[in-house]
């Protein structure tokens, strides 16, 4: 971790280092490096935040912007060779040259670079956010259940899916970070859910969860499991691919689809994997709808997520499970192993303390 030599201490940092072709490459692809440092008591602020890195999310998005076709979207830019990977994390302030913020605050930042001691101009404080947590819970979940993946699943189920007492759901990763949450929703909503992971251990965590039909994609036919348990009247998509045209193939009339990920893509050449069956959404009249946790979405349900979901999981009414890991080093190998679908439950990378 850290070390200091006289008045400057040692800023580690996860650097992305190269395009890579399929899954990223751990100490290849993105590096710990810890050539640089920084001098904490004298770095000029101009107005800004000096801070410490206490928890990064690790999600999957992060794969998408290590690809240099990504485009201009407003939302995701790809990643600079050489620069720290930048995604959501929650800082400590050390020092301050804004009002809003003293030092001691837990602040929230949507972009954060993967440094320990993150710096933000004057303009980039602009971003941050006092984190209000719950006693009840630990810091590592306001990256997860709490945050960015909490939010995801409440915002998209309220907006998109449309959901009636009696309807039948399917959601793909269901043991994920959003997928957890969108079940649970689901269930207290009244509705049948079905839902999907890859290993035994994430199913039982799916029936831990009330999930009515769970079960192994890897060791089930989904077309058989869907063909059985449904028609389909709202499929939560993180995966896209084949699972995304056995959904299609299996909606009721007029359902909803959300396509909130398709991770099955990410780790290919194109960044893609074409899907066959969309012509289904013309003959049943589906409705389809990409979904990006944005500023306007956020603000239109912050106050409800609040009440219908930190305070479930504050309580105990909603569970969730985090696979941490230990030091900023371990950043390459969880991005890793959230691509393969190896880690269990939300993967934080707690880098100071918790």
């Amino acid at each position: 971790m850290s070390s200091s030599t006289a008045s400057n201490t040692t800023n580690g940092r996860h650097l992305f280092k190269e395009y890579p072709t399929g899954f990223p490459t751990p100490g290849q692809s993105t590096v710990y490096d810890t050539s640089a440092s920084i001098d904490l008591d004298h770095v000029p602020l101009n107005g800004g935040v000096l801070t410490k890195l206490k928890v990064l999310s690790i999600d999957p998005y992060l794969r998408e912007l290590m690809n240099p076709n990504l485009g201009t979207s407003p939302d995701f830019v790809p990643f600079a060779l050489n620069e720290p990977i930048q995604g959501h994390g929650i800082v400590e302030v050390l020092r301050s040259e804004n009002d809003k913020f003293k030092s001691g605050d837990f602040l929230h930042a949507d972009v954060i670079p993967h440094e320990e001691y993150p710096l933000f101009s004057k303009e980039a404080t602009e971003t941050l956010s006092i984190v209000e947590k719950r006693p009840e819970l630990p810091l590592s979940v306001y990256v997860g259940a709490a945050r960015m993946p909490g939010w995801t699943a409440f915002a998209g189920w309220k907006e998109y899916a449309k959901a009636k007492t009696g309807e039948t759901v399917f959601v793909s990763s269901g043991a994920g970070a959003v997928g957890s949450i969108v079940v649970q929703l689901a269930k207290h909503q009244g509705l049948k859910v079905i839902s999907s992971a890859g290993s035994e251990d994430k199913v039982q965590f799916l029936k831990d969860l009330g999930v009515d039909v769970a079960f192994n994609y890897k060791t089930s036919d989904t077309r058989e499991v869907l063909k059985k348990e449904g028609p389909v009247d709202i499929y939560w998509d993180h995966v896209g691919g084949d699972t995304l045209d056995a959904a299609l193939e299996n909606m009721n009339q007029y359902g909803r689809i959300v396509l909130c990920g398709m991770i099955t893509g990410y780790n290919t050449e194109s960044g893609d994997v074409p899907t066959q069956k969309l012509y289904t959404a013309v003959w049943r009249q589906l409705s389809l709808h990409g979904l990006l946790i944005v500023p306007a979405l956020i603000e239109k349900y912050q106050s409800s997520f609040e009440e219908e979901v930190v305070a479930k999981l504050a309580d105990g009414t909603f569970k969730y499970r985090e696979d941490k890991r230990y030091g900023l080093e371990e950043a390459s190998q969880a991005m890793l192993d959230v691509q393969k679908g190896s880690n269990v439950g939300k993967c934080v990378v707690v880098v100071d303390g918790e």
